[in-house]
């Protein structure tokens, strides 16, 4: 499985072979990025791509200096549990905005 940024389309894809399988649909702003939307294949579902989707978009948003405002409840799911992890990419004044814990 692959993780790969489509700029031109505004979303994350993860590909398995050359076959998109699943997408995180983003919206860029003042070095901010809105992920909006994660969707996998039906026929892909319960092997934990949306995860490693999820994971791969958060790492991109980390490794860019990107603030990540998560509107998608999956992805707001994938930082809840990880807040280790990630919860320090969704700024403090937002959190309470995305039902996010305040932080350490």
């Amino acid at each position: 499985m692959t993780v790969r940024d489509n700029p031109e389309l505004n979303r994350y894809e993860i590909y398995s072979d050359d076959q998109r399988v699943g997408l995180t649909e983003y919206k860029l702003h003042d070095g901010m990025i809105a992920l909006l939307h994660t969707e996998i294949d039906p026929a892909f579902g319960g092997r934990g791509l949306g995860k490693r989707l999820v994971e791969g978009a958060l790492a991109d948003a980390r490794r860019r200096g990107l603030a990540v405002r998560p509107f998608c409840p999956y992805v707001r799911k994938v930082i809840a549990d990880n807040p280790e992890a990630y919860l320090d990419l969704v700024p403090e004044s937002e959190r309470a905005k995305f039902e996010m814990a305040p932080g350490e």
